[in-house]
């Protein structure tokens, strides 16, 4: 703004402004004016300026970013800035992500109905050779919400998922059966999860052996064993559950949506997928995938 109160008041402009009048007009004192004209910023601390902006802008749609995906997000819009630098300019700026800590759920775990095929190895090397699923919940100021959710480890993709106001095992049977349709029926699809009863359950077992897929089951108390869910579900409590208090389920339940199919999926850019989203992953990836097969 300064240059252009500079630019405003000086002499032979079609309309010359007078700098006291400029200066109020667009919020600033004439003092912090004429400290400027004495010291004009450098051309770097003009770039820095604008890349603050620019952080701001990024970070007021998804204010969950930290500065590597800040940088990220810089870097798809064409800028080149290196991760420490982005770290001082939103350490000046105090721009910072939404940090909060899960509250841990105590669960009881049954015997296990299958083996563990996974023991931690949470890596496929193309869709639908392994899918993740648990459950968590959330109070809202009607009482609690729950949602299961099936993510592809291969994308980190959230396949299938279902929301109620009860933990049952319709909860995970309606989440598997929407993965499948979603992913056009595959078989032999391993679904890992923990052992709560609604995994548990013979109408989810059912469900495995309808569609042909197989099902395994972490160890009791190893949280390890499901790990790669419990990273999502740590992500949607930052984004989403703890942000503010729900008042309705019904609230919580559309937040919850818009996050996984608008954010999540489609803007939230992951390291471990080379910088892409789930979705542009699997745009990328799925010829390939299928020209390997």
């Amino acid at each position: 703004m300064f240059p252009l109160v500079r630019e405003m008041a000086a002499a032979g402009t079609p309309v010359r402004v007078p700098v006291a009048v400029a200066c109020r007009v667009l919020g600033f004192t004439k003092q912090a004016y004429y400290q400027w004209v004495k010291r004009p910023q450098s051309n770097r601390e003009l770039e820095e300026a604008h890349l603050i902006e620019v952080l701001r802008e990024i970070h007021a749609e998804d204010p969950e970013y930290g500065y590597r995906f800040l940088a990220d997000e810089l870097q798809d819009r064409g800028y080149e800035l290196s991760e420490r630098r982005v770290w001082r300019l939103c350490h000046v700026a105090g721009i910072r992500s939404v940090i909060t800590k899960r509250k841990r759920r105590n669960a009881q775990a049954g015997a296990p109905v299958g083996d563990d095929l996974v023991e931690r190895e949470f890596t496929a090397e193309q869709p639908n050779l392994l899918w993740l699923t648990d459950i968590t919940e959330h109070w809202t100021k009607e009482g609690r919400l729950y949602l299961c959710a099936v993510k592809d480890v291969w994308s980190n993709r959230i396949v299938g998922y279902s929301i109620g106001d009860r933990m049952r095992a319709t909860l995970a049977v309606t989440a598997l059966e929407n993965a499948v349709e979603q992913r056009g029926y595959p078989q032999g699809t391993i679904v890992h999860s923990d052992r709560g009863g609604q995994f548990r359950s013979q109408s989810f077992q059912h469900a495995l052996t309808n569609h042909q897929l197989q099902g395994s089951m972490g160890r009791v108390g190893a949280a390890g064993d499901n790990a790669a869910m419990e990273s999502f579900f740590s992500l949607l409590q930052k984004n989403v559950l703890d942000r503010k208090v729900w008042e309705t389920r019904l609230e919580l339940r559309l937040a919850i949506v818009a996050w996984i199919e608008g954010k999540y999926h489609r803007k939230r850019r992951q390291r471990g997928l080379g910088k892409l989203t789930p979705v542009e992953f699997e745009v990328v990836n799925i010829g390939s995938v299928a020209l390997a097969a």
